[in-house]
């Protein structure tokens, strides 16, 4: 069988992590009225936290998936890895558009929707990194930063797509039509984006052969790699804690500190996000050319120095002021996702690859990003200072900035190694 060409190659990476942040963004849109349907309805408050809860138990799953995933990956191929990830996704997210409610399932409705949510949560933690190692693996050695950034960019549009999706059946349907089954649309939508993907993802078996650990990849991890593990953590931490803080919470401190309404802030935020997809591609191309430390030191620098100065931007009730903020740490944070995926591969040992970078990853993004937000909430109600977060990101910028010093540079290597 012949391989696949370039562009299916990278539409098979892209379209996991895409479907991934699509689902993200529509349960976060439609988390009140999902609260309203599938719990109790004695407290409106209440429901949207359980709704909220349930997804972030979605996240205390990820490390658990990125084992699983991983394990897949390093034992079985990088394809069947993939395939199993995206229909893990795929079809939650129809199931959460077809599920009953409270009305007719009683508690059982919850139990199902929790049920769901955690197979969803294994997913996301394998896919990510099974779509970036993917990517890089099939590029060429002068384009992999590139091709890896790619990874990146799905992720980014898969939020923007999944907001505009929400948006857009919100401004076409009655609101008592959207929250009686209109919401449940673009979760309905999820299965045809998973259906391409897996169809996609139907690859000829072009993976060439890699070497694989004598044990379980997770036990070889754990017993030989569990070095590399922690630095896969610590480098990646600036890119958790700066995305969670600077395009999730920052919607909800520029209503709470600045009075921002809340249509002015999801505004600046979608300008932003736009924005970050090209800023991932030239970090990726700039990897290639000058190398992925040279950007990655570039972008934490950016981080450390400016966390404070574009916050204070930000601390202004002018729309000008807050964007020009917000896309300042744009450039800090599009530099560093966009090489992300291309140094962390060429860091890890092929035979555990897929393994050791799940767990290090996941460890940063799915623990320490996932609880960013309540640690940002927390520091400005404790210090009083409405500009505290950035602290939270210089404490990042310099963990990376340490763990970098301990990797070497890749990208003149002419293979990924063993």
């Amino acid at each position: 069988m012949q391989p696949p060409g370039p562009r299916r190659t990278i539409a098979a990476g892209m379209i996991g992590n895409l479907l991934e942040w699509y689902d993200f963004a529509i349960y976060g849109y439609f988390a009140a009225t999902i609260g309203r349907v599938f719990f109790p309805a004695e407290d409106p408050l209440a429901q949207v936290l359980a709704a909220f809860g349930i997804f972030a138990l979605g996240y205390l799953m990820r490390p658990l998936g990125g084992i699983v995933v991983g394990h897949i990956g390093d034992r079985f191929g990088r394809r069947a890895a993939l395939t199993f990830s995206i229909t893990a996704m795929a079809l939650p997210t129809f199931l959460v558009g077809v599920l009953p409610g409270h009305a007719t399932l009683g508690v059982a409705a919850p139990i199902l929707l929790t049920l769901l949510r955690m197979i969803q949560g294994l997913s996301v933690g394998g896919e990510a990194c099974m779509a970036m190692i993917f990517l890089v693996e099939q590029a060429p050695p002068g384009r992999r930063g590139l091709t890896g950034s790619v990874a990146s960019l799905a992720a980014t549009g898969g939020f923007l797509l999944g907001s505009a999706t929400g948006a857009a059946f919100a401004a076409l349907l009655p609101a008592d039509a959207l929250a009686e089954w209109g919401w449940r649309i673009p979760f309905l939508l999820g299965l045809l984006v998973g259906a391409v993907g897996w169809w996609i993802r139907r690859l000829p078996d072009a993976e060439p052969p890699r070497p694989r650990a004598a044990k379980s990849p997770l036990i070889d991890t754990l017993a030989n790699h569990s070095g590399i593990v922690l630095r896969v953590a610590g480098v990646t931490l600036f890119g958790a804690v700066g995305f969670y803080l600077m395009f999730l919470y920052i919607v909800t401190w520029l209503q709470a500190v600045e009075a921002t309404s809340q249509a002015q802030a999801l505004e600046i935020n979608t300008i932003s996000m736009v924005a970050l997809l090209p800023m991932t591609i030239v970090a990726g191309w700039l990897g290639d050319r000058v190398g992925r430390r040279p950007v990655v030191f570039a972008a934490l620098a950016i981080g450390f120095a400016g966390a404070w100065p574009f916050l204070w931007l930000m601390h202004h009730p002018s729309f000008a002021l807050q964007l020009a903020g917000q896309l300042a740490f744009v450039v800090a944070a599009g530099l560093f996702l966009g090489i992300m995926p291309a140094l962390l591969t060429e860091a890890v040992p092929a035979r555990v690859r897929c393994t050791a970078v799940a767990l290090g990853y996941n460890i940063a993004f799915g623990i320490v990003g996932g609880v960013t937000p309540l640690a940002a909430t927390w520091l400005v109600s404790r210090s009083h200072m409405d500009l505290s977060p950035a602290f939270l990101v210089m404490a990042a910028a310099a963990v990376s900035f340490a763990t970098l010093l301990t990797l070497r540079e890749t990208s003149r290597d002419a293979t990924l190694g063993a």
